[in-house]
C-alpha cells in the first residue's frame, strides 16, 4: 500500500515537473507584465508565480481533464487581482504597461497575451462582459497612445513657483 502510494507521489512530481518546464517560462512572463516589473528585476512576479504553481500542485490530482495551463493561469489571474492591486510603490515600474492600473493590466495580459475572450474573462474575474471590454478598450487607447507629462490631477494640486 506504500509502495503503490509512494509511485503515485513521484508519477505526480514527475508530470507536475514537466509541466513547469514547459510552462514556467510563459506564466512568469505574464506574472511580470501583471506586476509592470521589469523582466531581469521581478521579484513580485515569481513570488505571483510561486503562489499560482504551489496552488495548482496542491489540486494537480484534482486536475484530470482539465489544461493544468488554464489552472495556473486562472490562479495567477486570480491571486492577482485578490492581493495585487494594492497601490505598488516602485518608481522605475516603466515600459507601456506602467501607465495601466492594476486592473487593465490584468484585463489586457489576458486578453491579448493569454488569448482569452471577453466572456471567459468575465467569468474568471467575476466581473460582466461590459466591464471588461470597456476596460480593454481603455488600457488599448493606454497602451496605443501613453500619456504625455504629469497628469492632469498632478497639474492641479502642484502650487505654482
Amino acid at each position: 500500500m506504500r509502495e503503490r502510494q509512494a509511485s503515485r507521489n513521484a508519477r505526480r512530481a514527475r508530470e507536475f515537473e514537466a509541466f513547469v518546464a514547459g510552462a514556467a517560462g510563459r506564466l512568469l512572463h505574464a506574472a511580470t507584465l501583471l506586476t509592470a516589473e521589469p523582466p531581469d528585476d521581478n521579484p513580485r512576479a515569481q513570488r505571483l508565480l510561486t503562489a499560482a504553481l504551489a496552488r495548482t500542485y496542491a489540486s494537480w490530482d484534482r486536475l484530470r481533464g482539465e489544461d493544468p495551463y488554464d489552472c495556473a493561469r486562472k490562479e495567477l489571474a486570480v491571486r492577482f487581482a485578490h492581493g495585487m492591486w494594492l497601490p505598488y510603490q516602485h518608481h522605475d515600474r516603466g515600459g507601456v504597461l506602467g501607465h495601466l492600473t492594476a486592473q487593465e493590466r490584468l484585463v489586457l495580459v489576458l486578453r491579448l497575451f493569454e488569448g482569452i475572450g471577453e466572456e471567459q474573462a468575465a467569468a474568471l474575474l467575476g466581473l460582466p462582459t461590459e466591464r471588461v471590454r470597456a476596460v480593454h478598450l481603455r488600457a488599448m487607447a493606454l497602451v496605443l497612445h501613453p500619456p504625455r507629462g504629469p497628469a492632469p490631477a498632478e497639474l492641479q494640486g502642484a502650487s505654482p513657483a
